[in-house]
């Protein structure tokens, strides 16, 4: 069977420049593509792409579900160190779960929420 290899994001997002500024000031992306309604961030091997949709309905009008994605990352805490010392809005402390991860979670401008761990097991 094939590997999955990378994934990607797509966001529907009221305006593309302000979530794309949260996703590099913030949690350290790139900026690889902007043109058209679309801006696509990468950090390592995430893609995001953030598509301007000023009629969305806003991920805080979901409820519990607005959670998009979890990033596994290889130091949880020095991750939400710097993600706090540039000011994220974090949801979450880190704390260790019993599913053996050491995790946090931020929010989005837009109200999107995304968990961040790394694995007890394996740091």
């Amino acid at each position: 069977m094939p590997k999955i290899i990378q994934n990607h994001h797509v966001l529907a997002v009221p305006n593309k420049e302000t979530s794309a500024e949260f996703f590099i000031n913030i949690l350290g992306f790139e900026k690889m593509f902007d043109d058209d309604g679309w801006v696509f961030v990468q950090k390592d091997n995430c893609l995001i792409m953030l598509g301007e949709c000023t009629d969305a309905i806003a991920p805080s009008n979901l409820g519990d579900h607005n959670y998009f994605c979890y990033l596994v990352v290889d130091d949880a805490d020095q991750y939400f160190e710097e993600i706090k010392s540039k000011g994220g809005q974090l949801t979450s402390n880190i704390s260790d779960k019993p599913w053996q991860m050491r995790e946090f979670g931020v929010r989005s401008p837009d109200g999107y929420r995304i968990m961040i761990g790394h694995n007890i097991q394996h740091k």
